[in-house]
Formats: structure tokens, C-alpha cells, sequence
């Protein structure tokens, strides 16, 4: 189809040419007029800026001499910021600043060029001031000023224009040093020369005189909203010594890279596109790990959404360790109540791949181990901090054709077979215990009361011959708890976890070993290496039951001078009592050797749980509570009846990280439910006794070196 052509008269183009000329002379009369009152309306500019620091922040501004160098060019010397009563926070020596003209038409202040020569910015951190102390007042009268309802996407829009709009198209920075002097750590100078030529920059800085030389190079687009850089040092990693102080804490990478690639609105929300990584990131920190932890290879392409009341990382990120890949999801979401959210999902992909993604230095056991196959993994994580207790939790790692090839440094089928278990009380070995019939202690499951078994199961681990390792709601309902407690109050562990933590890992109690014992539990249990049978009977023969005590049959002859198999009911539910605390067990004994009155409450509780699930007999006297009598051997040892012992002094942390006291290991349902043995009192209590068959230190030596030697006799005979 042919579209006619459109005349118009003349007429109107000689009218539109007309308006459109008058208003170019008034545009270059106004400009005219503009640029002669220049000087005077930059002057009054400079005075009213002055003045509003002085206002609003506190600032004494001083500027030597400030005037226009060409058409948009404003050239300023000697320019000084010193904070009231504060050490003075900055001074230049020159500094020449240009604008674009188009932009500032409609209001926009946008550098096209800065140049600056000689200055300094100085945070100084004396006790608990500092010399930008008038930031924070600042921002808390803004916030008080108004109440209006805030819409982040907008104020995340602003203020990312706002940091574009800064930076200029073309800069040359000399000499420029940024200083921290921190009085109660160290004094820490940054002196930068940095340039931005058609987009690109390069910038050198010296950080404390010499100690190394940094780098950060990249391009800058700010129109487009694009900004690449890349952070590197000469000849060494780039670290900080000051705050590897600071944070008691070593940090240090090769190459440190991040890209702006986009950012605008989608709806309601705004989208920020972009990306980090970083090459050879080496962490330490003792609540991390206690070694160096070597991140080879890190990257996540992020999209970022900032909706009008959340902050979300869209599940469209990829987050890559090595060849190793995630989709992560995580939402903050503002309100009358804050709700929290997180997915990860990781498609089907190469297990060992997935293993060799781990950082290095990671794992003390797996290190060295080959696998074969494919896994995928996905959580879900959701919290309404004003119903906590509708938290929802799951976590799922799936093996498809997954089977191990090659043990790493520990034999993860060790203990289907004797050997020698190694206690620590405080980081220190205790002694050598033989799990196997060389030691006399020594008790199988078929030959442990079930009365024992059932009562502790019970308050331990109920479903330990149905779950994997892990119990989603035990973990769902220890997040709910310890959120309304805001502390570290109710752990999760299954007894194959206790188990895995004390007989494949140190005690060193950080987010490494937490990390390393999920995934041997994991391994164990999806690839039956220990059948559960196994995995109970050495946990009953290696569990703490007392001051020095381990292990049941320890246990029943020290307590009641018994045999396992012989425990009634009542002696099971006591033994079940202490696990939690095994070192105040002691002090729920009268001096006669019965149980304190407080305890029956948890024989009733616990009894009638078991009976209902046809575990023991119906019995409303108390479950044998009134039958249980610690050995005459030990009631010497007994406190007072009138004695009140704080029993929190005995605690022994499930899996905390130190300072966090994570006791609970479902906190002995007694503790919990009734709070017996809490109060507190001064008495001075005599220690209690270890066995009655205490031995020297040279004794124990003894047993030791006999105990490896026997080992070591067995392994020989078992390869042969």
C-alpha cells in the first residue's frame, strides 16, 4: 500500500523557523547574561554551600580560591574540611571540576572532568569518636524528619544515579592520600594517583608507604550504567594487615573483580545486573576454621531487585566454585514483621566436581576423596519473624548413580571394625578406649539393656532407625526456638551426627567441621557404610556419661555396679537424664543415693512416652524412680542434701562456635520441660570421683601404648 505524501504549507515552516530562532537568542541572551554574572552567582554558590555545612553537619569549610577557568570549569584552591571539635577531615590543594551543560538544563549536576592535585582525607577513630561522627547524626535527623512510608526501589534508583552522576568521563588524581589512623589498632595510608581516559582506568596506590603496591583498573560508562573493575597488587596478594587485626582474621586474594552490567526499572522493581569474583581467596578465622581456608575460584552473576519494601537476589543468579554451580534466592522483606527467605537449588550435576569445589583446607577427613556420579541439591528456607514457629525448612541432596571410589584421609568404615577412640575434655586427649572386645568395657548391643536403649532413644533420637542422618523437624523447630530466645538454645543433632562429630572430626567447634560432619553423615547414611545396629552400639560405647566415665558399660558399673544388660527401666531413664550434662550427674543424687524429688517429673514424662509406644510397661509409680541407687562406693562422694549446685557450669556444647553455648542435643526433655537443677548457689561442693579404679598418669601411658600396639597387631593380621 503507497502512502501519500503530506505538504505542508510554507507558510508554518517559515512560523515554526520564526518561534524556533527567537528562542535560540533568547537561549544564547540568557547564556550571555548567565556568563557575565558567572563570578558572582559561583561565588554566592560557594557562600551558600559553606553555610549549609556549617547547618546541617557541623563542617567549617574553607576554600582558598574558587573561580571559572573556561565555559564550565570551576578551578579551587586550598580547600579545607575540619568537623567541630574534631580533627580535620580533609584538605586538596587543587582541584578543578567540570560539568556538562545539557544535563545541568534539566537540574542534573554531571562531572565531565576532575582534575585534582595534592590532598588528603583523614578518618581519625579516637575511644568511641570519630571525625565523621556528623554522618550518623545526619542520617538519624533525616530519619526522624520524616515518616513517610519509603519505597527502596526509588532510593535505590537515587542513590545509584547519584553515585553514576559523580563519576566523571575524564579525571587525572595525584598525589591524592586517604588516611585511617586508628588509636586503638594502627594507622593505615592509602596514597592514589588514578586516571580515566575515554572510559578507561588505571590507578596506582602505595599502601603504607611501601608495603605493597594496589591496582584497580577497569572502564567506566556511567551513561550506560556500566562500570567494570579489577583490584590486584604487585608481586603479592592483596590483603590488609590492619584488618587482619581488627577482625582477629586473615583475608587475602589475587584478583578481586566486579562488573556493573545494568541497572533500570522492571515494574515496580529495580533490577541491578552485575557480577563478582575473585581468584585465590585465602580466609582465616577461628570461628570459620582453624587453618587457612583457599577459595580457588569464586563468581556469582547476581541480579539484584530492589522492590518498594524488599531486597531480593533473584534465583536468575548463578553463583560458580570452580566447575561447581547454584542458583541462590534470598529475600528480606520490610514491614510490620520482617520475613526472611532462601533457596538454593543446584541442578544435576558431576559429584566430584561438586566435591573439588569445596575450598581447599576445608575438610580434615574428605580431603582425598573420589566419587562417582551425579548429585543435585535444593533447600527452602522461610521465616515470618512475627510467627516464628511456622518456620519452614527442608533440604535435600540427591544422588543419581553416586558411589565412592577412593577413601580420603579417614576410612569412613573404620568403626565396622575395633578400633581405638580418643576423648577430649577441653582440647585436650583424655585417654585411648579400644571399641572392640579387647577392651573389657567393651558392650555389644545385644548385650545392653533394652530399657538403656529405648530410654535414650527417646529423648535423643526417636526415629533414628527411620531417618537418613537428619530430622527436618527437629532443625525446623530449633530454628523457631533459638529465634525467640535470640541465642544459640536448642541444637538438631541426630545421634549419627554426635556420632560423626566424635569419632571422624576434631573438636574444634567451627563452621568447617559443622560443614564436614553434615556431608560424612550424608555419606554414611544414603551409601549404608555402617548399618544403624553399628552406629548405635558405638555411640552407646563411646558416649560420655560422667566425669572421665565413657561408654555404658563404664557407666552401669560405675553408677550401680551393674552389668548393661542387667539396667532396669529407672536406671535407663537416669542414664538417659544425663547425657546432655554427663558432668552434674552426680549431683541429682541425694546423700543416701536416691534421686533427687525434682527428677521424678522427668521419669513420669519420659516413662509415659515410652509406654504409649509400647516401649515399657505402664507404671504410675514413677518408672523405677524410686528403685534407682547410685553404688555406696561413690555416696561419699555426694554433696549435702541442703547444697543447691548450678548445673549450667557443666554444660558441654553440642556444636558451638566459641563464645555461643550450644547445649542441648534436645536439651535432656527434663531441663527443658521442668527446669530442674537450674537454681543457683555458692556452695563449695567436693570434686567427684572419677572410677574407683583410678590410675596413675604412667598407668594410663601404659594402657595407651598397649591399646596402639594391639591396634596395630590387629590391622597387620587383618591384611594378611
Amino acid at each position: 500500500m503507497r502512502i501519500p505524501k503530506i505538504k505542508i504549507p510554507k507558510k508554518y515552516l517559515k512560523i515554526g523557523a520564526w518561534v524556533l530562532g527567537v528562542f535560540m537568542v533568547i537561549c544564547i541572551a540568557l547564556g550571555a547574561v548567565a556568563y557575565s554574572k558567572r563570578e558572582a552567582l559561583l561565588k554566592k554558590m560557594v557562600a551558600k554551600a559553606i553555610a549549609k555545612a556549617d547547618k546541617d553537619y557541623g563542617l567549617e569549610v574553607k576554600i582558598g580560591s574558587a573561580g571559572f577557568t573556561g565555559l564550565s570549569t570551576v578551578k579551587m584552591t586550598a580547600i579545607s574540611v575540619v568537623p567541630k571539635e574534631r580533627d580535620t577531615l580533609s584538605n586538596i590543594g587543587e582541584l578543578s571540576v567540570s560539568v556538562k551543560l545539557f544535563p545541568l538544563i534539566f537540574g542534573h549536576v554531571k562531572l565531565s572532568e576532575v582534575k585534582l592535585n595534592q590532598g588528603f582525607v583523614s578518618i581519625v577513630l579516637k575511644d568511641s569518636t570519630t571525625n565523621i561522627d556528623f554522618i550518623l547524626k545526619r542520617k538519624k535527623k533525616d530519619s526522624t524528619a520524616t515518616k513517610n512510608k519509603v519505597n527502596l526501589s526509588e532510593i535505590a534508583s537515587n542513590i545509584l544515579n547519584q553515585v553514576l552522576y559523580k563519576i566523571p568521563d575524564d579525571m587525572d588524581v595525584k598525589n591524592m592520600v586517604f588516611k585511617l589512623n586508628d588509636h586503638d589498632t594502627a594507622k593505615l595510608t592509602f596514597d592514589t594517583e588514578a586516571v580515566i581516559d575515554g572510559g578507561d582506568l588505571k590507578s596506582s596506590i602505595n599502601v603504607n608507604n611501601g608495603e605493597s603496591m594496589w591496582h584497580v583498573n577497569g572502564y567506566v560508562n556511567p551513561g550506560s550504567k556500566e562500570l567494570s573493575f579489577m583490584a590486584y597488587a604487585d608481586g603479592k596478594k592483596l590483603e590488609l594487615p590492619y584488618l587482619n587485626n581488627k577482625l582477629h582474621a586473615k583475608l587475602s586474594f589475587d584478583t578481586l573483580q566486579t562488573e556493573l552490567k545494568n541497572a533500570k526499572y522492571s515494574g515496580d522493581d529495580y533490577k541491578i545486573s552485575g557480577s563478582w569474583s575473585v581468584k585465590n581467596m585465602l580466609v582465616n578465622q577461628p570461628r570459620i576454621a582453624s587453618n587457612d581456608i583457599v577459595v580457588q575460584s569464586a563468581k556469582l552473576d547476581a541480579d539484584i531487585l530492589v522492590g518498594p519494601n524488599y531486597i531480593a537476589l533473584d534465583s536468575t543468579s548463578t553463583a560458580y566454585l570452580k566447575n561447581a554451580q547454584i542458583h541462590p534466592y534470598i529475600k528480606y522483606t520490610l514491614g510490620k514483621n520482617k520475613i526472611y527467605e532462601l533457596k538454593l537449588n543446584a541442578e544435576e550435576q558431576d559429584a566430584q566436581a561438586v566435591l573439588n569445589a569445596f575450598p581447599q583446607g576445608l575438610f580434615e577427613s574428605l580431603e582425598g576423596l573420589r566419587v562417582q556420579g551425579k548429585v543435585k541439591y535444593n533447600l527452602n528456607f522461610y521465616l515470618d519473624t512475627k510467627i516464628p514457629d511456622s518456620v519452614r525448612f527442608s533440604s535435600t541432596l540427591t544422588p543419581v548413580d553416586f558411589k565412592i571410589v577412593q577413601w580420603g584421609k579417614t576410612n569412613l568404615q573404620k568403626i565396622n571394625g575395633p578400633f581405638v577412640y580418643t576423648p577430649y575434655e577441653y582440647g585436650k586427649p583424655m585417654r585411648d578406649i579400644t571399641i572392640g572386645p579387647a577392651n573389657p568395657n567393651f558392650t555389644p548391643l545385644s548385650a545392653i539393656s533394652k530399657n538403656f536403649i529405648n530410654a535414650v532413644l527417646t529423648a535423643e533420637d526417636p526415629s533414628f532407625f527411620t531417618h537418613n542422618g537428619f530430622v527436618e523437624e527437629s532443625i525446623r523447630k530449633s530454628i523457631a526456638v533459638n529465634f525467640k530466645e535470640k541465642k544459640f538454645k536448642r541444637g538438631g543433632s541426630t545421634i549419627s551426627m554426635q556420632l560423626v562429630k566424635n569419632v571422624y572430626l576434631s573438636r574444634q567447634k567451627t563452621l568447617a567441621r559443622k560443614a564436614e560432619e553434615i556431608l560424612i553423615v550424608w555419606l554414611i547414611e544414603h551409601n549404608h557404610l555402617v548399618s544403624k545396629q553399628r552406629m548405635l552400639e558405638v555411640y552407646f560405647n563411646i558416649m560420655e556419661l560422667g566425669q572421665n566415665i565413657y561408654g555404658i558399660g563404664e557407666a552401669s558399673r560405675y553408677y550401680f555396679g551393674k552389668q548393661p544388660a542387667d539396667l532396669t527401666i529407672g536406671d535407663g531413664l537416669f542414664l538417659a537424664s544425663i547425657v546432655p550434662k554427663p558432668k552434674a550427674s552426680m549431683y541429682k543424687f541425694m546423700a543416701d543415693g536416691s534421686l533427687k524429688p525434682y527428677m521424678f517429673n522427668y521419669f513420669r514424662f519420659m516413662g509415659n512416652i515410652m509406654a504409649r509406644r509400647g516401649l515399657t510397661a505402664s507404671d504410675t509409680s514413677g518408672y523405677g524412680f524410686y528403685n534407682v541407687r547410685l553404688r555406696e562406693g561413690l555416696r561419699q562422694y555426694l554433696a549435702p542434701d541442703t547444697a543447691v549446685i548450678d548445673t549450667t557450669a557443666f554444660d558441654d556444647d553440642e556444636d558451638g562456635l566459641p563464645p555461643v553455648i550450644m547445649q542441648d542435643k534436645n536439651k535432656s526433655l527434663f531441663d527443658r520441660i521442668f527446669g530442674g537443677g537450674s537454681k543457683k548457689d555458692t556452695t563449695t561442693v567436693k570434686p567427684v570421683a572419677g572410677p574407683d579404679t583410678a590410675k596413675s598418669k604412667k598407668q594410663l601411658r601404659q594402657e595407651r601404648r598397649e591399646e596402639r600396639r594391639r591396634q596395630k597387631e590387629l590391622e597387620k593380621s587383618q591384611g594378611q
